[in-house]
């Protein structure tokens, strides 16, 4: 007999295997609960690992190309491919858009997408600068390098229930390319 069987034989027996049995389990929720805040935490402390899904981070003040640069960095040290978004509160394909972000609602399709986030009504000058320009809004659009567009880029929407019809597809195309 082994020597957990012969403790679990003693007298009090069943009584230690339930003591047994809860101290796996509790140390066992434990560790799992401890390995999933550190996931998390690598998730969002910037460190190398697999994307968690959409990531926006509302662009800081400053020239946008340095902004950029600086977001392209952080990006590919958290393998996330970057998109420079510009958007504003009062359209509803942009509030569209964000909340299903927010929602973890895009993060199966764009799992490794962070958003520079733009507000046209704070930044439309500063971001026309550096070559970010549109008729329409939202803005996507793929920076090169130095922090500037590309020129790759697709824009506006549509408003109600198609709204994330109509850009998701196009986003996916973008980002294709």
């Amino acid at each position: 007999m082994t020597r957990m069987g012969k403790i679990l034989a003693g007298p009090a027996g069943p009584r230690r295997a339930w003591v047994v049995l809860f101290l796996l389990l509790f140390f066992a929720s434990v560790g799992c609960r401890s390995h999933a805040t550190a996931s998390v935490a690598s998730a969002t402390d910037g460190a190398p690992g697999p994307p968690y899904g959409v990531r926006i981070e509302r662009a800081p003040a400053g020239l946008v190309r340095d902004v950029v640069r600086a977001a392209l960095v952080e990006a590919r040290a958290s393998h996330r491919r970057l998109v420079v978004y510009a958007g504003a509160p009062w359209c509803e394909p942009c509030q569209r858009f964000h909340d299903a972000a927010m929602a973890g609602a895009l993060d199966a399709d764009f799992a490794d997408l962070m958003l520079l986030e733009f507000n046209v009504d704070d930044d439309r000058s500063r971001l026309a600068s550096d070559g970010y320009r549109s008729t329409y809004i939202p803005l996507f659009a793929l920076p090169s390098p130095d922090g500037t567009s590309s020129g790759l880029q697709i824009e506006g929407g549509v408003k109600g229930d198609g709204a994330l019809a109509n850009i998701l597809p196009r986003l996916r195309d973008l980002l294709s390319r």
